[in-house]
């Protein structure tokens, strides 16, 4: 039995919490699929997709609180050894990792597009790449009809309200006094 065995994880007893946020995914799936077809399934052709999305959302939400919160309640009895927090802070480290790695791939795709903008011709509505159809778009960035914004207006102005408040902050906090 677990109970009799010393070990250095905390062994939960059973819980429906898994199963309802495994149902709730797929509800939101299901939903999700079904509003962007446009009520295109079944015999049904009104069905309301968006409802069941959004039911499922609710149920996803309502699960996430669940166990977060059940996690919460262990770590204040002290139930979370040391070698489980260990792995809180590895699974935090990996969820981080795998943020940066997703924000590699879109700057690594803008860059691609931007710096090296390839020509593409459209055949049946299928995007070919190395035009030689009539209907060839020229490698040129930004695509045509795309408005771009002046980076030395409004963004230019963000990025300087940032930087003060950061540093005003940084500043404030490392002062003797505060």
């Amino acid at each position: 039995m677990a109970g009799a065995k010393n070990h250095d994880y905390h062994i939960l007893p059973p819980d429906i919490v898994p199963i309802m946020g495994a149902f709730s995914a797929l509800t939101m799936a299901v939903g999700g699929i079904m509003w962007m077809h446009g009520g295109h399934l079944g015999p049904d052709k009104g069905n309301g997709g968006g409802w069941i999305f959004f039911i499922g959302l609710a149920a996803v939400l309502f699960t996430m609180y669940s166990w977060w919160a059940k996690v919460i309640d262990e770590a204040h009895h002290g139930d979370h050894t040391p070698v489980v927090q260990l792995h809180f802070r590895y699974g935090m480290i990996l969820f981080i990792a795998s943020e940066v790695m997703f924000f590699v791939g879109w700057f690594w795709a803008f860059f691609d597009f931007s710096l090296f903008p390839t020509a593409m011709s459209f055949v049946d509505g299928q995007v070919e790449r190395a035009a030689e159809g009539a209907t060839a778009i020229a490698a040129t960035w930004p695509p045509k009809g795309l408005e771009v914004i002046n980076a030395f207006e409004l963004p230019l102005l963000n990025t300087l309200i940032l930087l003060t408040s950061g540093s005003s902050k940084a500043l404030i906090t490392s002062s003797p006094l505060g």
